[in-house]
Order: C-alpha cells, then structure tokens, then sequence
C-alpha cells in the first residue's frame, strides 16, 4: 500500500502562494507518477499537475498553466505543488495521487491522500 498524505493548506488573499506538499510512504515511491488533483463540492475531480517518475517530465492541466508547478524529491518520498497567482476560483480541496503507470485522468490512479484545503479570498 502507499498512503499519501498532504499539507501545506490554508487561507490565503487572491494573488498569493502557496506550497502544497504530499508524503508517501512507500519505499518504491521513485517508481510512481504523481499527481494532484482538485475538486469542488458538485464538481468533477479536476487534473491539476503530474510529474513522471522516469524523467520528472511534467503536465500541468489547462487551468493552471503558468501559475503552479509541480516538483518531486524522492529522497524525501515528497511531491509539491507550488501555486502562485492564486484566484478565487482555485479554491478547492487538492488532493495527490500516485500510479505506477501515470495518466491525466483520475481513474488512473491508484494511491489517494484525503486531500489538502485550498480557500482563496477575494
């Protein structure tokens, strides 16, 4: 089993940064695509950012393009996401997710953490 689990959340202005960290427990987690993703109450589970474990390539969903970044460091089990320009509408719960075989879409992976509350005042 690998348990994710996140942190860094919390309320912050419109404008302002964030960094979101994820932790697994796992001793394969170099093995892993990560990713997060979001969600709203009555809203889809949305594609945020992924990063690959053979070569750390990256893919940031269309939202989020030139704001947030996601990095990994595998000595620490880690996964972040750095959020800047944060709008209202970023507002959401986040939540990271490991696959061994990676993919853009939820259904594709396998591990989840309880996710990590983002709230953005305007």
């Amino acid at each position: 089993q690998v348990q994710l689990v996140e942190s860094g959340g919390g309320l912050v202005q419109a404008g302002d940064s964030l960094r979101l960290s994820c932790t697994a427990s796992t001793v394969t987690f170099g093995s892993y695509t990560m990713a997060w993703f979001r969600q709203t109450p009555g809203k889809e589970r949305e594609f945020v950012a992924a990063i690959d474990w053979r070569d750390s390539t990256t893919r940031d969903g269309d939202s989020v393009k030139g704001r947030f970044f996601i990095s990994r460091d595998n000595g620490a089990n880690t996964v972040y996401l750095h959020t800047n320009s944060l709008q209202a509408e970023d507002t959401a719960g986040y939540y990271c997710a490991a696959s061994y075989w990676g993919g853009l879409t939820a259904q594709k992976y396998d591990y989840w953490g309880l996710g990590a509350q983002v709230a953005v005042s305007s």
